[in-house]
This record gives structure tokens, sequence and C-alpha cells, in this order.
């Protein structure tokens, strides 16, 4: 994990600040266009969300339809 990046925290452990997003695409591009990630971790720029889209993405694919 680097710094400016959004991860998933499945267990809550991971160190700093957390944001919680909807495990829904729309719900994650909704948060991105409105910088509501930056806000929340009170960073000074764009936060890479790739590996977090790709968490969604998984999730989405293996859940019942």
């Amino acid at each position: 994990m680097d710094k400016g990046e959004c991860v998933p925290d499945h267990r809550g452990t991971l160190p700093g600040r957390g944001a919680y997003v909807h495990p829904a695409l729309h719900c994650l591009d909704l948060a991105v266009r409105r910088r509501a990630f930056p806000r929340s971790f009170k960073a000074p720029g764009p936060l890479d969300t790739a590996a977090l889209r790709e968490h969604i993405e998984q999730a989405a694919q293996a859940a019942p339809q």
C-alpha cells in the first residue's frame, strides 16, 4: 500500500483513517467524481482507487445473481 492509494480494509485493522463506500461500482464512481476520498482522508490531491475498484468488481462477479 502506497501513500495516495485507496485499498479495501476487510478487517478494519489497517493504520490511518478509514472511509466507507457502498460496494457497488456506481457508488465508487460517484465518490471519485465528488472527490469524497481526498476529503475523507484529508489528502491534498486525487487518490488511486484502482485496488478498490478491482475489489468491488471481483465481489460483484462472485455475488449470486
